[in-house]
Order: C-alpha cells, then structure tokens, then sequence
C-alpha cells in the first residue's frame, strides 16, 4: 500500500504509541505502508522532526535516523498536478503529491482538504484510512 501522509499524522504516530497514527507509523515501520513523497514534504518533515520541543520525545540523532529511514524506504516522485489553493497553503505539496502519484492522503486536518479543492483525491482521516486499507476493527491500543 502507497500513500501521502501529512506531517500531522506522522509526528503524531511518532511520538504517541496508541491510536490510528501510531497504526499508520507501525505500517511505514513495517513495510506494509510506503510513503510518496516530494522534496517538499520530505522538507517538512525534517524540519518538524528536527524542531527543538520533539527532543522530548526523541534526540536530534534519532531524528536524522528516521530522516534516513523516510529518505530511503520512500516512493519519490516530482510532482506534476499543481493546486492554486488551499485554506492552508502548506498543505499544497501533500495534496499535489497524492494527486500526482494518484493516491491517497492521510491527514488528521480533514477541514484543510475540502472535496471541491481536491480534485477527486482520495482524503483519509488516520482512522478510515487503518480500516479501509488494513481492517475494520484494527485495535488503535495495540
């Protein structure tokens, strides 16, 4: 399974071990998801992981291991289907990216995507996307 994954969803399932997306993270852990990413969310996320406040959660060292990790066991693609807007504007890349690589996005900010702005993109909340793709019934507390 491929998929774009905001950086909210991410950190999220990063720093928390319980919920939807700790499931998402667990599947990029184990091979079972593959992120699709341009340079500009993989530039998101090593700015937001190399943020001071998340060294309460894990070192800058670990976090250039996970950048590692992203960088390497990731689809990357250029994005070629551009968005004029959005009510947030950083979330243009993730969107751009789902639609070039014609999959879906998992975000936590549904308000952010709205439909008639998304081009027919498939848009998950962690939840959905753990019970669409992997289950229904999947124990966010495992």
């Amino acid at each position: 399974m491929k998929a774009v994954v905001d950086t909210n969803v991410l950190v999220s399932g990063l720093i928390q071990s319980a919920g939807f997306p700790a499931r998402v993270a667990d599947r990029l852990r184990s091979g079972r998801l593959r992120l699709i990413m341009d340079d500009r969310v993989f530039a998101e996320y090593a700015d937001v992981l190399r943020r001071r406040p998340f060294r309460r959660y894990f070192s800058l060292a670990e976090a250039e291991t996970l950048l590692d990790f992203l960088s390497s066991d990731s689809e990357r693609i250029v994005a070629t289907v551009l968005i004029s807007t959005l009510p947030d504007a950083g979330d243009i890349p993730f969107l751009e990216t789902a639609l070039s690589a014609e999959a879906p996005l998992v975000t936590g900010n549904l308000k952010h995507f709205p439909a008639h702005l998304c081009q027919g993109c498939p848009i998950f909340t962690p939840r959905r996307f753990i019970e669409e793709f992997f289950g229904p019934g999947t124990d966010p507390g495992k």
